[in-house]
């Protein structure tokens, strides 16, 4: 799962803007913010630098605190 979603929302920020920033697809950042289909770590950290933050931040833990 990630936060990818949630990120977008928090910093006023479009599907379609985080889409051509990638070069890919609308259909394919929309699998994505839809946890569908989860991007490879390369493209996670990819996104987590165009959208400026840690690419933990775009993780939801597996641990419980």
């Amino acid at each position: 799962m990630n936060r990818i979603k949630e990120v977008l929302e928090q910093k006023g920020i479009k599907q379609t803007w985080l889409a051509e920033k990638l070069g890919k697809s609308y259909n394919m950042v929309n699998g994505y913010v839809q946890n569908r289909q989860q991007p490879r770590l390369e493209v996670l950290h990819e996104i987590a630098v165009i959208l400026d933050i840690d690419v933990r931040e775009l993780i939801v833990s597996n641990k419980e605190n």
